[in-house]
């Protein structure tokens, strides 16, 4: 993984982490292979993209052991855990990443979430072609729906469209710093 993420268009580690809701693989196994893309993200500093369904605790143990061996950038991708694991997440360092499930109607809880996650660690993401947001449900999701989510999320924490993309944007270039900030758009 080091040797392949020298790549210069490498510009994050993974996708990684522990999948519980389909469980094909040991959870053991999940742990190891997960600690190697950490060690992977912590020796290039590259962000590491963390996914994680129906595997909070153990995500957070991990998380917490980790760190304590060497800080490294992650974002915990296409979100839908409890509070306890966004929490952490933050005071970790990570980023929070909200997608299409955020506009659920059945998502209140995930929005009161996302307004606790403070604004310089948000981002939304599509996770394309899965997981669209109203209006688009149950459709092949587009890059071009995230401005659903983010929407949402504006309106979530209280700012307007504007606000949420430049802070997203901001966010997005802080967390991928390997990624060339287009000179239109730099702050």
């Amino acid at each position: 993984l080091v040797r392949l993420a020298a790549h210069p268009k490498v510009v994050a580690i993974g996708e990684a982490g522990l999948d519980y809701f389909y469980d094909k693989a040991p959870r053991d196994a999940q742990a190891q292979g997960f600690r190697n893309h950490i060690a992977a993200a912590r020796e290039t500093g590259l962000p590491l993209v963390i996914h994680s369904r129906d595997a909070d605790a153990d995500m957070a143990d991990i998380l917490e052991a980790e760190t304590g061996k060497g800080a490294f950038p992650f974002i915990l991708h296409c979100f839908s855990s409890g509070h306890r694991l966004a929490e952490i997440g933050v005071a970790l360092g990570g980023y929070v990443s909200f997608s299409g499930i955020l506009t659920f109607k059945n998502s209140a809880e995930l929005r009161a979430i996302a307004a606790d996650v403070p604004h310089d660690r948000l981002l939304v993401e599509t996770d394309a072609p899965y997981l669209a947001p109203v209006p688009f449900r149950g459709k092949r999701n587009e890059p071009a729906y995230v401005a659903h989510t983010a929407k949402v999320l504006a309106e979530t924490i209280g700012v307007s469209e504007a606000e949420i993309a430049d802070l997203t944007t901001d966010n997005f270039f802080r967390l991928f710093g390997k990624m060339p900030r287009p000179v239109e758009q730099s702050a």
